[in-house]
């Protein structure tokens, strides 16, 4: 496992989301992006987490409900990286990966879109 400060994965999440084009990023609705050690749960090397109602299933109500959230889990990621430059990589892959679930692209999709 490589190591890296919080303030230096912070930096790459950071760097992941400037990736989003600004057209994509203004139509994220509702959604705030945190940042954990480790995932809750039977998978330890997952590296993200949508957890919300993706966009495509919502309803016209919605005001006044808690945002839906994407997790960037660092450990199982600093695991799973060779370097911080490949860290970088797999957190900006990770933070698309998790934003278009929010939009209702599911993970056979997103395979088939290349991003694995």
């Amino acid at each position: 496992m490589i190591t890296m400060s919080d303030e230096e994965f912070e930096a790459a999440v950071e760097d992941g989301l400037d990736a989003v084009p600004d057209e994509l990023f203004d139509l994220i609705d509702n959604v705030v992006i945190l940042i954990e050690d480790e995932p809750e749960g039977d998978d330890p090397e997952l590296l993200g987490l949508y957890d919300g109602i993706a966009l495509t299933d919502r309803g016209d109500s919605g005001y006044g409900e808690l945002p839906d959230r994407i997790f960037i889990y660092k450990n199982p990621t600093l695991r799973y990286c060779e370097d911080a430059d490949h860290v970088r990589e797999e957190v900006a892959v990770t933070v698309v990966h998790e934003i278009a679930h929010h939009f209702g692209i599911d993970d056979d999709r997103l395979h088939e879109l290349g991003w694995d």
